[in-house]
C-alpha cells in the first residue's frame, strides 16, 4: 500500500512514528513545503534568546528519515488533494497516488487586515526562517513594535527586549494573553513585562503603517501618537494550511473536521495537527487546539489508524507552559469563570498567582502565574480533569493529599 503523509511536524512526524511501529513495509512519502529537516517550533524562541544553538534546533536529521524507510519531498507545495483518483499534486505537477492520506499541513500567521502592513520589515516568529531573519536584525537599540500579545507574540518581545532592542507591544483587547490568562493574571504579568522596559499599550485598534526612505515605519493607530519601529513583529493567532483542499470532496470549515479516529469526512483520509478539529475531553466535537502536545496525541493517534487500528481519540486538553520575562505562566482547560463555575483563588505578592476552576466540585482548568514549580499544578491537575473526578478539597490537593485519580473506564 502507498500512505502519504502531508507535513513534516509534530502531528506528522508522531504519525509517522506510530505508523511504521505498525507496519514497516508499506511505502510511505512524506511532503512539506518547508525545505529541510523537521525543528522544533516551540525552540524557535529559545535560539533568539541565545538560550540554545541552533543546531539544538532541529528534532529530525535525513538519517532518521531512512531509518524509517520514508520518501521525502522537502521544500515543495501540495497544490490539491483529489480523493477520487486517490492522488495529491504537487506545484511542479508531478502527482502522487495514495491510498490512505493524512494531513497533518499546520497553519501559518495571520496577517491582521491594516493599511500598508505587507511589506518589507513585518515578520512572524513561526517558522525557522522567521528566525533565522529577526537573528540577523536583533541589535541593540533598535526598535521593534510587537502586534498581539499570545504566547508567540510575547515571546517575540521577551527575545528582543532581551537581546537590546527597545519594544512596543499592542493588543486590540482590554488585556494581554486574553485567551490564555484571565483579567487578574494578566494584570500582573502585564506590570512584571512593564518593569523589563517594554512599553505594553492595550485596547489599540491599529490603522495604517507608513514606510519612510529610510526604512523606518511609522505606525499609526486610534487615539495614539505615530509610532517610529525599524520592524514589526506579527503575533495575532494564526489559521490552517487547507488552500490546496478547495474543490474537493474533502469537508472544512476553520479547520479539517474530524471523528474520534481522526478521519475525515472521506475514507481512507485523516488530518492532524493544527488544521484538524477534533475532539476535547470537554465535549466538543470539532475544535482547534493549535498546540505541540495536542498535534503529537492527534498524530500518534491517526498514525495507528492509518495503520490499521481503530483507536479512538479521547480528546485534547489545551495546556500553555512558558517562562519569559522572568515569570512563568501556565494555563489549561476552562480558566474563565463561567455561569456554575467556582474559582479557588491564591495571590502572594505582585507575581505569584493560582487559579484553580471546578464545577460541581470537578476541576476544569486553571491559570497560574509565578516560579517554575508553580507550573508543576498543572501537570498534577491534568489527570483530574481529564478523568472528571472530583476534588475533595482544592487545599488538600495543593498540599500533596491526593493521590493521581484511577482513570475512569
Amino acid at each position: 500500500m502507498q500512505f502519504v503523509i502531508i507535513g513534516n511536524s509534530a502531528a506528522a512526524l508522531s504519525a509517522l512514528s506510530r505508523f511504521r511501529s505498525l507496519d514497516k513495509d508499506s511505502r510511505v512519502t512524506l511532503i512539506s513545503a518547508e525545505p529541510g529537516s523537521a525543528y522544533s517550533r516551540v525552540l524557535l524562541p529559545y535560539f533568539l534568546r541565545r538560550k540554545i544553538p541552533y543546531e539544538n534546533l532541529f528534532i529530525r536529521r535525513q538519517e532518521d528519515y531512512d531509518r524509517l524507510g520514508v520518501t521525502t519531498e522537502l521544500g515543495v507545495r501540495v497544490s490539491r488533494v483529489d480523493p477520487e483518483s486517490h492522488t495529491v499534486t504537487l506545484e511542479d505537477g508531478r502527482t502522487i497516488a495514495f491510498d490512505r492520506l493524512l494531513i497533518a499541513s499546520g497553519s501559518r500567521p495571520f496577517l491582521p487586515p491594516i493599511q500598508g502592513l505587507a511589506g518589507e520589515n513585518v515578520f512572524h516568529l513561526w517558522t525557522l526562517n522567521d528566525t533565522e531573519q529577526l537573528d540577523s536584525l536583533f541589535e541593540p537599540g533598535r526598535r521593534a513594535l510587537v502586534l498581539g500579545s499570545g504566547f508567540i507574540a510575547l515571546q517575540a518581545a521577551w527575545a528582543a527586549q532581551q537581546r537590546g532592542l527597545r519594544v512596543t507591544v499592542y493588543e486590540l483587547l482590554p488585556r494581554i494573553m486574553p485567551t490564555v490568562l484571565d483579567e487578574r493574571a494578566a494584570s500582573l504579568l502585564q506590570r512584571k513585562i512593564e518593569e523589563h522596559g517594554v512599553s505594553v499599550r492595550v485596547g489599540i485598534h491599529s490603522q495604517s503603517v507608513d514606510r519612510s526612505q529610510q526604512g523606518v515605519l511609522r505606525v499609526h493607530a486610534e487615539n495614539q501618537p505615530p509610532l517610529e519601529v525599524e520592524m514589526i513583529i506579527v503575533g495575532a493567532g494564526v489559521r490552517p494550511n487547507i488552500e490546496f483542499l478547495e474543490g474537493s470532496t474533502v469537508r472544512t470549515d476553520r479547520g479539517i473536521p474530524v471523528d474520534r479516529n481522526m478521519q475525515t469526512n472521506v475514507p481512507g483520509i485523516y488530518a492532524a495537527g493544527d488544521v484538524a478539529r477534533g475532539a476535547t475531553i470537554f465535549g466538543e466535537t470539532h475544535q482547534t487546539h493549535a498546540l505541540w502536545p495536542t498535534a503529537v496525541e492527534h498524530g500518534t493517534i491517526a498514525g495507528a489508524n492509518l495503520g490499521g487500528r481503530q483507536i479512538p481519540y479521547q480528546g485534547s486538553l489545551n495546556m500553555n507552559v512558558t517562562e519569559m520575562f522572568g515569570v512563568t505562566v501556565a494555563s489549561m482547560g476552562k480558566f474563565s469563570e463561567e455561569e456554575g463555575f467556582a474559582a479557588h483563588i491564591e495571590q502572594d505578592g505582585s507575581s505569584r498567582y493560582l487559579k484553580i476552576v471546578l464545577r460541581e466540585g470537578i476541576p476544569v482548568g486553571a491559570a497560574v502565574l509565578g516560579e517554575a514549580e508553580d507550573a508543576a499544578v498543572l501537570g498534577k491537575l491534568r489527570p483530574w480533569i481529564r478523568n472528571r473526578r472530583k476534588l475533595p478539597s482544592v487545599e488538600g490537593f495543593l498540599q500533596g493529599k491526593y493521590l493521581l485519580p484511577r482513570k475512569v473506564a
